[in-house]
């Protein structure tokens, strides 16, 4: 039940680097699949609104190294793509996803500087194998090609982002990642805070009921006939026949074909009288006739799931291992502010 997922902040790279080669292919890819007719006119919105420019313009340095205008504009591809923003943006929007997308690439530069620093053994091969990685989710050359294409990278761009990538990771994981811990009493407070939030699993119950629908303008005497005809399918479900053929025969509802089957679902997803009453069931219970805004209903409780919590003892790991990343992303935000204190960092 219990996922990181849930909680997941932003990863390190998705913080400090927008472009690196997996983010954007990832980003690329959704935008070329799922967006095939907007991405062309949004670009051609987008370079109306903007003045004319080089791909080499400069647009900051950071300690004399220079983040272009191509590296700019990709990054806001890329961070778009990924929040799955519509396009094209309005100027005033648009400039809040460059300033933005202009700091993650000056905090990356700053901690691309320092991470340099330590030396990689294999960096040349890592760099390879990993470039290898990313062409591997492709299912060809033509189509990784295209990906790459859809964030404006080279392959040797990709190279060269890839290398940024392992250094800052190696940097981190031995400057940070591998010298953090967590305390049991730690991790039993993030349980305990969180209990109803990512670890309780609520009631549910799997139930199948026959409908008599009505149209919400319903005259008084169809509404009485409907309820009149519910309350003789319900005769004859306590006599004894079949609760699946009659939902078959008689249901209004779509489930009808699935003999009344709704499957399961948990407390706030069905309209409250009819959630009332089945929950108010056993299993294998039929409750009287029920009436909602959609008609008149006969429910049979099939299944029934009490509120359940998962134990401390099985979610631990992975509690540890989300507030390890979490303790890290913190120190190495911490780290970067510390950097641009120091840096000679000018923009354009």
């Amino acid at each position: 039940m219990f996922s990181l997922r849930k909680i997941a902040t932003p990863t390190l790279a998705t913080l400090l680097l927008a472009a690196l080669p997996a983010f954007a292919l990832e980003a690329a890819g959704t935008t070329t699949k799922d967006q095939p007719a907007k991405a062309p006119a949004a670009q051609e919105q987008s370079a109306k609104e903007q003045p004319k420019t080089s791909p080499g313009d400069p647009m900051a340095r950071v300690n004399g190294t220079v983040i272009t205008r191509q590296e700019l504009d990709r990054a806001v591809k890329v961070m778009l793509a990924q929040n799955q923003v519509q396009q094209p943006l309005p100027p005033e929007l648009l400039q809040q996803a460059q300033d933005a997308a202009l700091e993650q690439l000056t905090s990356a530069e700053l901690l691309y500087q320092e991470a340099a620093k330590l030396e990689i053994k294999d960096l040349e091969k890592q760099i390879t194998d990993k470039v290898a990685l990313n062409r591997a989710k492709f299912s060809s050359d033509a189509d990784f090609e295209k990906a790459l294409k859809g964030v404006d990278m080279t392959p040797k761009d990709m190279r060269e982002f890839t290398r940024k990538d392992i250094i800052i990771s190696n940097f981190i994981e031995k400057q940070y990642a591998d010298k953090m811990t967590v305390s049991d009493a730690e991790a039993q407070k993030f349980y305990d805070d969180n209990l109803e939030k990512y670890f309780k699993k609520p009631e549910s119950a799997r139930a199948s009921h026959i409908l008599i629908g009505l149209d919400e303008k319903a005259s008084p005497e169809e509404r009485k006939k409907a309820k009149e005809k519910a309350e003789a399918l319900l005769k004859r479900v306590k006599a004894g026949e079949d609760f699946a053929a009659l939902a078959k025969s008689d249901s209004t509802c779509p489930s009808a074909s699935q003999g009344g089957d709704l499957g399961s679902f948990s407390r706030g997803q069905m309209v409250p009288a009819f959630e009332n009453a089945t929950f108010a069931l056993k299993k294998g219970e039929v409750s009287g006739v029920v009436e909602t805004q959609f008609g008149y209903h006969i429910i049979k409780l099939t299944e029934k799931q009490e509120a359940t919590s998962e134990k401390f003892a099985d979610v631990k790991a992975k509690i540890s291992e989300f507030l390890k990343r979490e303790k890290t992303q913190n120190a190495v935000v911490e780290l970067v502010a510390k950097l641009k204190t120091k840096a000679n960092i000018e923009k354009m």
